[in-house]
């Protein structure tokens, strides 16, 4: 499928800034779209896109990058983990017909099936603070950076998944546990390649969650966006689908052993 980059509504996200272009903005993500094409009677598709965000520079990171996602109806978080490990062995297989990776010095081992670690057992394994400690305090993600990133993926490729639902404003909660949602990321030598959930189909938690998103913008001085309502419209007739994001500049990096995503773009783009 080929969406639209320049949108008029996209998904108010505490965290993620767009780059407005007249009465719209680039996309930050195909995601909105895509699941509308979902609701529309599609089963499978996927897209490579770019894709592009305000206030995004650093060494693994652009304002302008791209983005292969895909999405299938009838499964499920698990199961795409499934596809994201299969589809990575293709490229390793296709590139270098090896079953490891040597980045920066170290060898990661790609046989096998990969592990998988929920957050609250990674925090419990490496942070210096519990999960909750870390969302009552507003430290998460610097702690996930900072503490856990650092070990993770280096031996093998790792799933981190059950993200806190405050970290997944568009994914389903967990039945059996609400207080997390069936959010995964694939970590490969530290770097984070790629974002996942089981999508969320209600439309009235969806529209809360988007609220509580747009106080969350409010209180830290961000400008309110518009609330994506031919999005929320569509969930009604939204099967049970996953969905995936990953960052091809960042797997680019991975096998060209290159420690700054600048190596991998011909052509480099400063921050907005």
């Amino acid at each position: 499928m080929e969406t639209p980059c320049r949108i008029s509504e996209h998904a108010p996200e505490t965290h993620i800034d767009v780059i407005e272009t007249e009465d719209r903005c680039l996309q930050p993500s195909p995601e909105l779209c895509m699941k509308r094409l979902l609701a529309q009677g599609y089963e499978r598709i996927f897209q490579i896109c770019k894709c592009f965000r305000k206030h995004e520079r650093g060494a693994r990171h652009l304002p302008e990058f791209t983005l292969l996602e895909w999405y299938r109806t009838r499964i499920d978080y698990h199961t795409l983990m499934d596809e994201c490990e299969q589809l990575v062995r293709f490229v390793a297989s296709a590139i270098a017909s090896e079953d490891f990776l040597n980045y920066q010095g170290r060898t990661v081992n790609l046989t096998g099936s990969w592990p998988r670690l929920t957050v609250k057992e990674a925090f419990n394994q490496w942070a210096s603070v519990s999960v909750g400690d870390a969302l009552k305090n507003d430290c998460f993600e610097e702690t996930v950076a900072l503490e856990l990133e650092p070990h993770m993926g280096f031996e093998k490729p790792l799933f981190l998944y059950d993200f806190p639902f405050a970290y997944a404003s568009l994914a389903r909660l967990k039945p059996q546990e609400p207080s997390v949602a069936e959010r995964f990321e694939l970590y490969i030598a530290g770097m984070e390649l790629c974002n996942g959930f089981t999508e969320l189909a209600d439309p009235i938690e969806q529209r809360q969650r988007f609220q509580k998103e747009q106080e969350n913008r409010l209180e830290v001085g961000k400008p309110l966006y518009p609330m994506p309502e031919n999005f929320l419209k569509a969930l009604d007739n939204m099967p049970e689908a996953a969905g995936i994001a990953l960052g091809l500049d960042r797997l680019a990096m991975l096998w060209a052993d290159a420690s700054e995503i600048d190596d991998v773009v011909a052509f480099v783009t400063e921050a907005v």
